[in-house]
């Protein structure tokens, strides 16, 4: 029989503009959503499906679950909350702990001491454990080992503070099988949410003509064949006590399952770069993907889509320069990519992520905007084609 205790209260954060879609990705695995925002969706989950999440959404950044909320103006009142906060059921004495602290305009606004408080109340409430705190929220810092520390975040909003902890560990665009990267990488997460803003399903070829490490064609396969993004990783949320190995282990079979064996359309990924086209062929053979892909060496001039299908759809993330002179050499190149869809004939569509509206207009092709986020910190968006009449 089911308890309250086996029920999270769960966030899945998200990058901006990339909620909706990941609210969708929960909808699909029979998780109803309760709250939709800008950083992401509030949702209740059983343990199992709090796994279920971590191992199948695609554009999510981080699952976290919430485990008290109070408010607190001063140090003693916080550090009485933090002894009642519910610390066992996220980790057990002995466990390596990293606070992260963040605080908006409270009465408490020191972040050290406020770890050092929380700090207190876990060591009280569980026993022994190491604990290293820091404010800084830099995801890329946080590496995978075996026995890496279980991440809990502390928020003090207005004198309201909150803390979570993280169940996915590592960030879930980590799939596992990127080893080898190009010159400005495009994380996972964002050539998923790419590819469902575009509402390609694997139905069409898809070809990237600025592959690079090949991010977005591995992808593509990966959705083409079903197989769910944390297959080849293990979650933060396996090793907490009651934690069942038995479920992980019957989701991955699951899982394996229901993967198809090929996509069953092309998937053509090119750029002139060798070291870019080495590096994605590396990253398509450890995702399992290598012979559902073509990968080549060749300028984007040499694409020729009409080739490859009638019809089709081109996803890429093209270069775009940040210094006056970099736009200025990208020109010709935007209006050489334009040349390149229309020359595939009225069944080919383009989808690409625009940082300067007037490098795309070089394209001469009528777009709409379907999606608005960021990429490394640059507000982009997914733009694509308007269909043929």
């Amino acid at each position: 029989m089911e308890t309250p205790l086996d029920r999270w209260d769960a966030f899945a954060i998200a990058a901006p503009g990339l909620a909706p879609l990941v609210a969708a990705e929960l909808v699909a695995l029979d998780i109803a959503p309760r709250d939709v925002s800008e950083a992401g969706v509030a949702f209740t989950a059983t343990h199992a499906q709090l796994l279920a999440a971590n191992l199948w959404l695609r554009v999510a950044s981080r699952l976290v679950v919430r485990l008290a909320e109070f408010e607190a103006r001063d140090f003693a009142t916080l550090e009485k909350q933090a002894q009642r906060v519910p610390w066992s059921r996220v980790m057990t004495r002995g466990a390596l702990v990293k606070l992260r602290v963040t605080c908006r305009k409270s009465r408490l606004y020191h972040s050290d001491a406020v770890a050092e408080r929380v700090a207190r109340g876990i060591e009280r409430s569980v026993g022994d454990v190491t604990i290293t705190s820091g404010t800084r929220d830099d995801d890329d810092a946080d590496i995978a080992t075996a026995d890496a520390p279980q991440l809990i975040i502390v928020r003090f909003d207005h004198d309201r503070c909150t803390i979570s902890a993280d169940s996915s560990g590592e960030l879930l665009h980590r799939r596992g099988w990127r080893l080898a990267v190009a010159k400005a990488p495009l994380r996972e997460t964002l050539a998923a949410a790419m590819l469902a803003a575009c509402d390609w399903d694997g139905a069409l070829p898809l070809v990237d003509p600025f592959c690079g490490s090949g991010t977005i064609g591995i992808e593509a396969a990966l959705r083409a064949r079903n197989v769910a993004p944390g297959l080849s990783r293990t979650f933060a949320v396996e090793g907490w006590p009651g934690s069942d190995h038995a479920l992980g282990s019957d989701a991955r079979a699951s899982a394996r399952a229901a993967a198809k064996p090929a996509t069953g359309v092309p998937i053509v990924m090119s750029d002139r770069d060798a070291g870019a086209v080495a590096a994605a062929h590396a990253n398509a053979g450890r995702a399992g993907v290598l012979d559902d892909v073509t990968i080549v060496q060749r300028a984007l001039s040499d694409t020729d889509l009409a080739r490859i299908g009638p019809t089709g759809l081109v996803l890429t993330n093209p270069p775009y320069g940040l210094r006056v002179s970099d736009a200025a050499d990208l020109r010709g190149l935007y209006a050489r990519l334009g040349d390149v869809v229309r020359a595939g004939g009225r069944g080919w569509r383009l989808a690409m992520l625009v940082a300067d509206r007037r490098l795309a207009g070089q394209m001469r092709l009528p777009m709409e905007t379907r999606l608005r986020t960021t990429n490394g910190g640059i507000p982009v968006s997914v733009e694509l084609t308007k269909p043929a009449r």
